[in-house]
């Protein structure tokens, strides 16, 4: 006879059905004779975290003179019994917040990510090491269960929720049957057929692996645009069909010049660009490829490489045209539905958040008007005061789907925009640097091209990012002759790692350089 209550946190995401599995918990145990209890705490979904949904489940609720008990509200650290988290992440965050420890708590987690906004919104590779995620996840339980449940998911055409629950049967930490934790789902009423499924898949692998580590997790990255799944073994690289414009061909046949490690890139830069733009837009990229190939200094090679790849990024800079390109793509549409469920009977609404502020107005406009409106006078004034709020642009509606598609059509004319003006200007300079360092010391010149990591996005973090490398080309401009490689890497990481540049500020006094007039 149990005289504490079981306890149990469940870390789940929006949309991923918590609430639903708490629910199927609470039924699982009053149906059978216990006294059940959940709260949640909320989160705010995929931004930051999970919410936790709090169940207790405490034995005698069939007994003629059971009392209820008073049961906890919350978990508490060091006194959870079971802890379901519904992506790796989240079980990470259990055990930073102490719900998880070594000599009470049974871990039953999926091992496939999805990005936290920390991770996507960081101006260089923010992503967490899941291998680390799942070595000390590892460590902190008792026991530990875990595999990839999105997948299972996804086969069964159900959510994580029931093949946690599916887990959380077979991993035969709570005093029920499996015949007991289906009838709970038979009770729910909805999507009986899917959810059990997922169950069955949940319960089985979880007897397979239990006490044991489901090994190295398949890493899952979702975000707005997609999925991306990384496959367990480098597979091999998929043949491009032959491009049927002639134009473009011809692009493709010059690529082939460049030796075997570059081609690839350049190519890719290419299709890009033509998509992007047209393939006289792909010309001007391998036009600039060219002229830095031809730059004095030996063999570059890898400069060419990292100038390929950073080049077709920074030539194909995401203004509110690519952004409305992107938005109104068919296989975008299809992408969604698909990632919904919807059926073919079913209506969907897609709904746009955008906050264009009035830099992206302007330099959406021609040159000309676009310095003109940027200009403080009244019209400018007026212009920012009807930017200030976002607003909410339906796509999946005929009127929204026309005020992009007409800005998208804009596209045409993107090389008269300001925009594009102040871009080539940027890349007519870095690409000056390049053949000017690449002359000096070749591994600079490789640096100089990673540098262009940092220009990216759209709205103030670009704005920050841009600030950040305008900085390191200004001190680059000073002293090219004097600096080692090694302190460009060091002072690039840093203003990687804070997009406001106090750690660049800090590394460049610490490397000896003034600041007199850079962040001004």
């Amino acid at each position: 006879m149990y005289s504490e209550p079981i306890k149990i946190a469940i870390l789940a995401m929006g949309g991923e059905g918590g609430g639903v599995l708490a629910d199927w918990v609470v039924d699982l145990g009053e149906e059978n004779g216990w006294f059940a209890q959940t709260t949640s705490v909320p989160g705010v979904a995929q931004r930051t975290g999970a919410t936790i949904y709090y169940v207790e489940l405490f034995p005698g609720a069939g007994a003629p003179d059971a009392r209820p008990p008073v049961l906890a509200q919350a978990p508490m650290p060091g006194d959870v019994d079971v802890v379901l988290a519904s992506e790796l992440m989240e079980a990470g965050r259990a055990v930073q917040r102490g719900l998880v420890t070594p000599d009470r708590t049974t871990l039953v987690t999926s091992s496939h990510r999805v990005y936290s906004i920390t991770e996507k919104s960081a101006l260089g590779d923010g992503r967490v090491d899941s291998d680390v995620l799942l070595r000390q996840t590892r460590r902190a339980a008792r026991r530990f269960v875990s595999f990839d449940m999105a997948e299972a998911a996804e086969r069964a055409g159900s959510v994580v929720s029931a093949v946690l629950f599916g887990a959380l049967s077979g991993a035969g930490v709570l005093p029920f049957s499996r015949r007991q934790f289906e009838e709970a789902i038979e009770r729910g009423g909805v999507g009986v057929k899917q959810s059990l499924q997922a169950f069955a898949t949940g319960h089985d692998h979880a007897q397979d692996t239990r006490s044991e580590s489901a090994g190295r997790p398949t890493v899952r990255a979702r975000g707005e645009e997609g999925a991306a799944r990384p496959p367990a073994a480098a597979a091999p690289a998929a043949v491009q069909p032959a491009p049927k414009h002639p134009k473009v061909a011809a692009l493709v046949n010059r690529a082939q010049g460049y030796p075997e490690p570059v081609r690839d890139i350049v190519v890719a830069g290419i299709r890009r660009l033509v998509d992007y733009q047209d393939p006289d837009y792909a010309g001007l990229y391998l036009d600039r490829l060219e002229a830095l190939a031809g730059a004095p200094g030996g063999d570059h090679t890898e400069l060419l490489r990292e100038a390929a790849r950073h080049l077709a990024l920074w030539m194909s800079y995401e203004d509110t045209i690519r952004v409305a390109d992107l938005k109104i793509r068919g296989s975008r549409f299809e992408r969604v539905r698909d990632e919904v469920r919807a059926g073919d009977a079913q209506v969907l609404d897609i709904a746009e958040f955008m906050h264009p502020r009035i830099e992206e107005i302007c330099e959406t406009l021609p040159a000309g008007l676009g310095r003109w409106l940027a200009r403080p006078h009244a019209v400018h004034r007026l212009v920012a005061h009807f930017t200030r709020e976002g607003r909410v642009v339906k796509t999946s509606s005929l009127r929204g789907y026309l005020l992009l598609y007409v800005l998208a059509r804009w596209g045409r004319w993107r090389r008269t925009t300001l925009r594009y003006a102040l871009e080539t200007g940027r890349i007519e300079t870095w690409l000056r640097h390049l053949k000017a360092a690449a002359a000096v010391n070749p591994l600079l010149a490789l640096e100089v091209a990673k540098c262009q990591t940092l220009v990216k996005g759209y709205s103030d973090t670009h704005a920050r990012g841009l600030r950040n490398y305008e900085v390191l080309m200004t001190v680059l401009d000073r002293d090219a002759r004097v600096m080692a490689p090694a302190t460009l890497r060091d002072l690039r990481d840093a203003a990687l790692a804070d997009e406001h540049g106090r750690r660049l500020r800090d590394s460049l006094a610490r490397h000896g350089f003034s600041t007199e007039g850079l962040f001004s």
